[in-house]
């Protein structure tokens, strides 16, 4: 079963809840396989470029199924790759920590997307966005 715009909107609330929890305001944005957007909300007070980076960071996960951890680290040691695969998709990818895979049964559904915390928070914050499905694989 794809993902749909409620099951977005659940990531979308529990990673804003995190978010809260930390003190801190973050744009969500959560994709699907083909990473096209189904749900983006930026907090109030969130930054001004957080809707167009959580997208791209999730972008980048659905499109090279691999996390923003696992992106990153494919930009690095694969940098010509990278900067083709960039190129053929709807919007730029950002590799970094802050995007994890939304995945049921072994198969990608799409991914969510953070920014505007620290890396280690934004991730925080879309993995606590996962918590909200019923995933057999997070």
């Amino acid at each position: 079963m794809p993902l749909n715009l409620t099951d977005a909107n659940k990531v979308v609330t529990r990673a804003q809840a995190k978010a809260a929890d930390l003190g801190i305001r973050v744009t969500v944005a959560v994709v699907d396989e083909g990473g096209l957007l189904i749900a983006l909300a930026r907090m109030d007070g969130a930054p001004p470029l957080g809707p167009q980076i959580a997208e791209a960071k999730a972008v980048g996960a659905a499109m090279l199924h691999r996390d923003g951890a696992s992106l990153a680290e494919l930009a690095k040691d694969r940098p010509g790759f990278f900067s083709v695969a960039d190129r053929l998709v709807r919007v730029p990818m950002v590799p970094g920590l802050g995007s994890v895979l939304i995945k049921r049964d072994g198969k990608v559904l799409g991914a969510v997307g953070v920014s505007g915390g620290r890396p280690e928070q934004d991730l925080e914050c879309a993995q606590a966005g996962l918590e909200s499905l019923e995933l057999q694989d997070a």
